[in-house]
């Protein structure tokens, strides 16, 4: 019995750690991701430049980009995994229960706002990464390094798609700003630099969404 539960916690201590170490990963790609779209609000030159190295260069396409894909899925679907599992461990239901002294609504809820992130992932990839698939590999349109920018302000030319994804946005910071903080705890990361990278964390889980609705929001008022 000992080594069983030896073998169940490390098992747990690894997912988690997995977890933390594929959340991280991702926002490395999600802050490369703003960084390109926010040029898109100050010059359309230089964003259709960016998005057409990007939509082009053979190791963006068929290496970072599959690897982006997989780190999404492996991510997400740990995240579940882990759920499920903390979900069956609880067996004791305590009678009183006061979910605001004990922890946060995000932490509680990290499946909802990750399910959510989720859902939003689906209409984003049908927004952008579908048409361009269809537009390079099942049409063969000739390629048009300037379509870019024209591209993205059509997609918010739609206020419901706005909403949607400034919404979606909203719990993306809700998610990052839990699972900011849970992956140094799962990573028993804790030193004197430890209070500054948390605070960076917190810079990055509200900045970066609040970003990428603001370019939303925009491009919807000015096309």
């Amino acid at each position: 019995m000992p080594n069983h539960m030896s073998s169940l916690l490390s098992s747990t201590i690894f997912r988690k750690v997995a977890m933390a170490l594929s959340g991280l990963f991702l926002m490395v790609f999600l802050l490369q991701h703003f960084v390109i779209n926010i040029t898109s609000v100050f010059s359309a030159t230089i964003f259709n430049q960016f998005s057409h190295f990007m939509g082009t260069n053979f190791l963006v396409q068929f290496l970072l980009q599959p690897i982006l894909i997989g780190g999404v899925i492996f991510h997400f679907v740990l995240g579940f995994v882990l759920e499920l599992q903390n979900s069956s461990a609880r067996r004791i239901k305590y009678a009183v229960f006061n979910g605001n002294a004990n922890s946060s609504w995000v932490s509680r809820n990290m499946i909802i706002s990750g399910a959510t992130v989720l859902a939003f992932l689906g209409l984003h990839f049908y927004d952008f990464w579908v048409p361009e698939i269809n537009y390079k590999y099942i049409e063969f349109l000739p390629e048009d390094p300037n379509r870019y920018q024209e591209e993205l302000v059509h997609k918010f030319e739609d206020l419901g798609r706005v909403i949607i994804y400034v919404i979606s946005f909203f719990f993306l910071s809700l998610h990052l700003l839990h699972g900011f903080a849970s992956a140094f705890q799962s990573m028993g990361l804790n030193n004197k630099y430890t209070p500054a990278l948390k605070s960076i964390g917190k810079l990055y889980a509200i900045g970066i969404p609040l970003g990428f609705a603001f370019i939303a929001i925009f491009h919807f008022l000015n096309h």
